[in-house]
């Protein structure tokens, strides 16, 4: 029987999107949302580091006791706020987050753009990217309202179109970017009304993560 995972993540609608991503692939999943909303989870991550350790590791205790033999972390800006590996090493639990999948492309470029949730997420992105490629020329924006058009259900076209994220590729592609990071597990929802904008070619890590879970 294949092995229950966890998906933890900042809200009821992205742990839906990661549960949704982990089913499409057959693997069985629990869903565990960290806070009720983006702005309340964007709090969260800025409590001191001890706090969040310890409520996080509330919430894996509980995914533990209801069977959950590994995790996923299906949230960039809280991979990039709690300390994962050392609640992996405590608690003997194997945990993937999207920092994983960052590391591992950061050397297929030169100059890459990203777009975070908040600067908590854009900061961990710019750790993971410049730890495995130092000379990689980085560039970002938060955008923490296009998230709360997505937590809305605003269509994806419209949702491009309002928060100018046709022209900001374009920006980005003009300075020379190579790639586009969609640094934030909601942005996979408007990525192909954003594809069909734009020719900068957009990294989703959505693949490489359930390839990282079943690896596990």
């Amino acid at each position: 029987m294949e092995r229950l995972t966890a998906v933890l993540a900042g809200t009821p609608v992205d742990t839906n999107m990661g549960l949704e991503l982990l089913r499409r692939a057959g693997l069985p999943a629990a869903g565990f949302p960290v806070a009720e909303d983006p702005r309340a989870q964007t709090a969260f991550q800025l409590l001191p580091p001890a706090d969040k350790q310890a409520q996080t590791e509330l919430v894996l205790r509980l995914a533990m006791k209801g069977g959950c033999a590994r995790a996923l972390v299906y949230c960039n800006s809280m991979s990039a706020a709690v300390d994962f590996p050392a609640l992996s090493r405590q608690l003997g639990l194997p945990i993937v987050t999207p920092m994983d999948v960052y590391r591992e492309a950061a050397g297929a470029y030169r100059r890459a753009a990203v777009i975070a949730a908040n600067a908590q997420g854009l900061a961990g992105i710019e750790r993971a990217l410049l730890e495995k490629n130092p000379k990689l020329d980085l560039y970002g924006a938060c955008l923490l309202p296009a998230v709360l058009s997505v937590e809305a259900g605003e269509p994806p076209e419209e949702l491009v179109e309002r928060h100018h994220l046709a022209e900001l590729a374009a920006w980005f592609q003009s300075c020379g970017a190579q790639t586009l990071i969609l640094g934030c597990t909601h942005f996979p929802y408007f990525k192909a009304a954003l594809a069909a904008r734009t020719s900068l070619p957009l990294l989703d890590p959505d693949e490489e993560l359930v390839r990282l879970v079943k690896e596990l």
